[in-house]
């Protein structure tokens, strides 16, 4: 014989399902609004923690900045821009010429003004680089004598 309680629909949820639904929700919700508290309690002191920093910094004097000055770390990291900046500006030249062969262009949509726009701010901003990493390089050799 079959239970009364299971014969119910069970498509129509019962009037303490619909509470316990409500509960849970709003309880997701507080947990959320904590979380984003505590997020902000975080970063607040992240920040300090940065000011701080910046005060040591600044209080350690010229060994610090002459230590990260030093051909250690400059070198290395000029030697990174300049080699992100030709690779940046091979993959834009490398983009173009594919677009503009003429077996592309039955298959190929026109650039957007939107990726034009950003393949000249990467062609400006890896010439930029470079220019800037000669000019260090140049003022370092006229000041230092050497690289």
């Amino acid at each position: 014989m079959a239970d009364p309680e299971l014969d119910g629909n069970l498509a129509e949820p019962k009037h303490g399902e619909s509470r316990g639904l409500a509960v849970g929700l709003s309880s997701l919700f507080f947990i959320l609004l904590q979380s984003a508290c505590a997020a902000f309690f975080a970063i607040s002191g992240l920040r300090l923690l940065i000011g701080l920093g910046s005060l040591a910094a600044a209080a350690a004097g010229l060994k610090f900045l002459q230590a990260l000055h030093g051909a250690a770390f400059r070198i290395p990291m000029e030697i990174i821009a300049i080699a992100g900046s030709v690779v940046n500006l091979l993959a834009v030249r490398r983009v173009r010429q594919l677009r503009a062969r003429p077996e592309s262009q039955w298959r190929v949509r026109p650039a957007t003004a939107k990726q034009l726009r950003s393949e000249s701010w990467q062609i400006g901003l890896a010439v930029v680089t470079l220019l800037l990493v000669a000019v260090e390089w140049g003022i370092h050799i006229y000041l230092h004598g050497r690289v």
